[in-house]
């Protein structure tokens, strides 16, 4: 059985961009996943398109997937994401069972959201995630269910296509005045 250590590293390759020995990322070959004896070269994005033309690469999966996230300034943990499954799609990671905690990007590292979905697609490079299936987002005093999702970290932005419910567990005065 393979050390999980190899694909793990991969992974975070493959969310910097990077890709190393054999195939790339995911590469099931044992060769390929072992340690290099001297260093290796970042393969070009060119040559890995060359290698797998249609793009579409077989990849062992990662289990129990963890990526933090930090501000660029001061290096305050911003968001961290979480799957019990995750597997490179292109320059794209899909998520089983994807949540994301953000934070408030600060010293005191305080919980801001936690968002929940069955399945998604996480994009790295803008910082995005998105799925048709089920989400949900919790928040202080409101909490959000609904499908076919899109959560902009950046923007801090979460939009829904469907099936949308808002639960406030606030006090609403006078709101039909």
């Amino acid at each position: 059985m393979r050390s999980p250590a190899p694909l793990c590293f991969r992974l975070l390759l493959f969310a910097c961009g990077l890709a190393v020995g054999g195939t790339g990322i995911g590469c099931s070959d044992p060769a390929a996943t072992a340690a290099p004896a001297a260093p290796v070269a970042p393969v070009a994005p060119a040559a890995i398109r060359a290698a797998d033309p249609a793009g579409e690469r077989v990849s062992t999966p990662a289990f129990n997937w963890v990526l933090p996230l930090f501000t660029d300034k001061e290096g305050f943990r911003s968001m961290t994401l979480r799957g019990s499954e995750v597997r490179p799609v292109g320059r794209d990671i899909a998520v089983t069972d994807l949540s994301i905690t953000t934070f408030s990007g600060d010293a005191a590292a305080r919980v801001d959201s936690i968002l929940l979905s069955p399945a998604a697609i996480f994009y790295p490079k803008e910082n995005r995630a998105g799925g048709e299936k089920s989400v949900r987002f919790i928040r202080g005093d409101i909490e959000i269910n609904g499908s076919d999702w899109t959560y902009d970290h950046a923007a801090k932005k979460l939009s829904l296509r469907r099936a949308v419910r808002v639960t406030f567990q606030a006090q609403l005065n006078d709101i039909l005045k």
